[in-house]
């Protein structure tokens, strides 16, 4: 058993919603206070905890739907999307050996999803 799309559309889900944790973890720490109260009042962190959670969850429900070899490689997108917003919200530069490194993490699962092709008998 391959990959299901709806299986691969919920991993690349799962990494959009823990890039997105990690950006507001990066907001949440700017003045967070290292307390109790400081904790339960930085919704950036509580709101990046509660993505990293759904992203647990769809992992999970993703997971039924193919192999974990075709499935968990679609995590490393992670590093693309946290590139990008990075970029976006805090001004980070993605000179060219950045982009040279998305597009070989961009090969790599394509590489990994077309090795996963199954191969006819003779």
């Amino acid at each position: 058993m391959k990959a299901q799309p709806w299986a691969i559309l919920l991993m690349v889900l799962t990494t959009v919603f823990t890039s997105t944790a990690q950006v507001l973890y990066k907001f949440g720490v700017k003045n967070f206070e290292f307390t109790f109260l400081g904790l339960l009042t930085n919704y950036y962190l509580i709101g990046g905890l509660a993505l990293y959670g759904l992203g647990a969850v769809l992992m999970l429900i993703a997971l039924k739907g193919g192999e974990l070899t075709v499935l968990y490689p679609i995590i490393a997108t992670s590093y693309i999307w946290v590139g990008l917003l990075s970029s976006h919200f805090f001004g980070e530069i993605l000179n060219a050996l950045r982009w040279s490194g998305i597009l070989a993490i961009v090969a790599g699962v394509v590489f990994v999803s077309l090795g996963s092709k199954e191969v006819p008998h003779d």
